[in-house]
């Protein structure tokens, strides 16, 4: 027989905690307030509502899940078990899912009901944004294991909350609003992909395939170059005062430059700009919200 587990609930707690990734939560809930807020200049049910979705449950099943499914390579991945991400032991697995579909399904159900009766669209966009939760990470599925498409649908995560705002504020979508959406999306796909190349040989050990496995930490690292290039120019098509976050995207681009050359060998260096592109993710945030604020200022009222 086995020993039975001693440990208690507060450590269980700190682990399904870590799962859900908190310094990544603002990722996800700002992109959803903001524009709700911005749009509608309303503070109500599904502004709160909405923001705790998905500020907690949303990242808690994202990184829950990816935590279950990703234990045996996590295991050989040398940042797990921190900020970056908990190394679930086996007994938290079935807690961590549970505890992850039980504080976001009455949420989704509120969200459903304030929102979707005007505005049926944002039931679809919340649709594909749930499905890329589960699809990046499930067995059968697993769409971090096709390169590009774990860009694509990494990226989902973050800019959907922020479509599913505009949808269920009944915004009309012109071309400056795509060009925004488009850049974040960029922004979104760049970072993933940065992300990923620190992993290259873990991944590689663990049999995972990866945008950055498949192209090479080199390469990779000048594709997410290119796309954070890419988001700024497109930011230069949006209203005022949106081109000047056009800017934003040159921290990030530093940030990965040192690392344009890294051998798939030395992949793991990358690691340290990963850590400046977290911290960026706050400064960015906070420079985004001023920009947000000087926008509502200039652009008349309907």
């Amino acid at each position: 027989m086995s020993a039975p587990d001693t440990r208690g609930t507060a450590w269980k707690a700190k682990q399904v905690l870590l799962s859900s990734r908190p310094l990544s939560w603002i990722n996800t809930a700002f992109p959803f307030a903001a524009s709700y807020v911005v749009t509608t200049g309303r503070v109500d049910a599904l502004l709160i509502v909405g923001t705790l979705f998905f500020l907690i449950p949303y990242n808690l099943l994202m990184y829950g899940i990816n935590d279950v499914f990703d234990y045996e390579s996590d295991l050989r991945n040398p940042r797990k078990g921190g900020a970056e991400g908990a190394l679930l032991d086996p007994v938290l697995h079935r807690l961590v899912i549970g505890a992850g579909i039980v504080s976001a399904a009455p949420l989704v159900a509120t969200m459903l009901v304030l929102g979707g009766a005007g505005h049926p669209s944002s039931w679809i966009v919340l649709a594909v944004s749930l499905f890329a939760v589960a699809a990046y990470s499930v067995p059968k599925l697993r769409f971090k294991e096709r390169p590009l498409v774990d860009s694509i649908t990494s990226s989902t995560h973050f800019v959907s909350p922020a479509v599913y705002g505009l949808a269920v504020a009944g915004v009309t979508f012109d071309p400056a609003l795509v060009a925004l959406l488009v850049a974040f999306f960029f922004w979104g796909m760049a970072s993933h992909a940065f992300g990923a190349v620190q992993d290259v040989e873990p991944d590689r050990e663990a049999h995972i395939h990866s945008i950055a496995t498949a192209f090479g930490a080199a390469t990779t690292v000048r594709l997410a170059m290119t796309l954070w290039a890419l988001a700024g120019v497109l930011m230069l098509a949006t209203d005022w005062p949106g081109p000047l976050a056009a800017i934003l995207v040159v921290p990030y681009i530093l940030a990965a430059f040192p690392y344009r050359s890294v051998t798939d060998a030395a992949s793991a260096a990358a690691n340290r700009g990963w850590k400046r592109f977290l911290w960026l993710n706050f400064v960015s945030g906070f420079l985004v919200t001023m920009l947000l604020i000087a926008w509502v200022a200039v652009v008349p009222r309907a």
